[in-house]
């Protein structure tokens, strides 16, 4: 049939382009078009989902090991979950605020 051949057919309709840059998370490698950034001590760091985010930037307790996610207490330069854990390590004087 005339103008059914490849070279007769009019190219494929173009994609508009997004209205964002394409990044990769830093933590999972996923390249994804609605990553966010978090900018912090002069550093930017790039992120997916905030489940990453947490993994890489939230800092760990010093007694019981778990990521810090709310407020936290930091004494003399280490951080812990809260006032129990920060007293087990023997620091003095620390109370949650709530």
């Amino acid at each position: 049939m005339p103008g059914d051949s490849p070279g007769a057919r009019s190219p494929a309709p173009r994609r508009p382009p997004t209205l964002w840059r394409m990044a990769t998370c830093e933590v999972c490698g996923n390249d994804y078009g609605m990553t966010f950034e978090v900018h912090a001590q002069g550093a930017v760091h790039v992120f997916d989902c905030f489940s990453c985010a947490i993994h890489r930037m939230a800092p760990i307790c010093e007694h019981c090991r778990v990521q810090i996610i709310g407020q936290g207490v930091e004494v003399e330069g280490h951080w812990y979950c809260g006032a129990h854990c920060a007293r087990a390590e023997g620091k003095v004087g620390i109370v949650d605020r709530v």
